[in-house]
């Protein structure tokens, strides 16, 4: 099968390493020159070569094609666009002349980034995908070296619209395992975990993000047994969300248990404890280093904007998700709602889109 894969950060260059593999052609394509460009050169001069280490399983791969021209992705069957989501928008316009009907673009994380291709992309007869969190956890350690932390043991997925679904189901089955399948990607969109884990995580520990100079890991610090009142915080947080999802529709599922279902094939442990071992792995890399990091400026603006201005629309109080944006908002000295999804950004009109498809779907 041929994949395009649209980022050369972490996900990007970890996920074409493992699809080569696995015997797919891999065209990998960098879409800025803001962060990793050291490793992009590396693949450009050494033949696509990425080794991905996993728990001391040592595996090199060597990757069809590197490139910066988007237009590579024309003739794949499969695009999996895994930039930051604050840059969707603006790559999903970039993208549009060059999708061909038929291909299936794979969002990872999505954060409702259907609305934006049905906003730039009406004229294309595609399948969108939106994916709740990175299939592969870890980081490029040096040029052409990833380290993997963690690997998902199930992957929820929504697909749009839904009449192409049992299609998109083959098709993406064939690329990749450990894939199931949510009724809409409005839920994916609301269940990516980083909407509630790194937003309560990162905003609270603003000074200790400051006064460690680097030396802060969110997971090991933030989340520990040792933090039950952090852990209320984010169970409110959660309740939010949960709100606005059955509102739109849809079965709560609360963070915790979401996160077992994705980590853990252990249907006895108690889904909180799956986290925290999740989150005590020692394999976690440090992070976030500084306060202005894609934990608090890409999640607060396109995530807990994106909760809000769904909950005012539909009657929903999200008074912790409102008071971390404000929180987040003064300590970057800028507003987070202009830079984020609201309604008016992702259109009115494309979200009912997303959630008629829905309520009609059929398998």
């Amino acid at each position: 099968m041929k994949v395009a894969i649209l980022g050369c950060g972490n996900v990007g260059c970890a996920f074409a390493a493992d699809l080569t593999l696995r015997e797919h052609e891999v065209t990998l394509i960098k879409t800025s020159h803001s962060l990793h460009d050291d490793n992009f050169d590396f693949l450009k001069n050494n033949n696509g070569r990425m080794t991905l280490d996993e728990f001391g399983e040592i595996k090199t791969a060597f990757i069809h094609k590197v490139t910066r021209d988007v237009s590579e992705i024309a003739g794949n069957d499969i695009i999996f666009m895994c930039t930051q989501t604050k840059y969707h928008e603006s790559l999903i316009e970039r993208i549009a002349p060059y999708l061909e009907d038929g291909q299936i673009l794979l969002i990872n994380p999505g954060y409702f980034s259907t609305a934006y291709v049905l906003k730039h992309c009406s004229d294309k007869n595609i399948i969108v995908a939106e994916a709740e969190s990175s299939f592969i956890d870890g980081r490029i350690m040096s040029p052409g070296y990833f380290r993997v932390g963690f690997r998902n043991v199930r992957n929820p997925i929504g697909i749009y619209p839904s009449s192409q679904k049992e299609r998109a189901m083959k098709k993406l089955d064939e690329m990749y395992d450990r894939l199931v399948y949510l009724d809409s990607v409005a839920e994916a969109a609301l269940n990516n975990p980083n909407l509630i884990v790194h937003t309560v995580g990162s905003v609270l520990s603003i000074p200790r993000i400051e006064y460690s100079g680097g030396d802060f890991c969110m997971y090991h610090e933030a989340y520990t047994r040792k933090n039950p009142h952090t852990w209320m915080i984010l169970e409110k947080l959660d309740c939010e969300k949960m709100d606005v999802i059955e509102k739109l529709g849809f079965g709560r599922v609360p963070y915790v248990e979401a996160c077992k279902f994705r980590n853990s094939l252990d249907d006895t442990k108690d889904a909180k404890e799956v986290f925290l071992d999740y989150a005590e792995m020692d394999t976690r890399a440090k992070g976030p280093t500084e306060v202005d990091s894609r934990y608090i400026s890409e999640d607060v603006p396109q995530g807990l904007v994106m909760l809000e201005t769904l909950g005012k629309s539909l009657d929903v109080p999200t008074p912790v998700c409102t008071a971390l944006i404000e929180i987040a908002s003064a300590a970057l000295g800028r507003n987070m709602r202009e830079e984020g999804r609201t309604l008016e950004k992702l259109g009115v009109n494309n979200i009912s889109k997303i959630l008629d498809d829905a309520k009609n779907y059929k398998l």
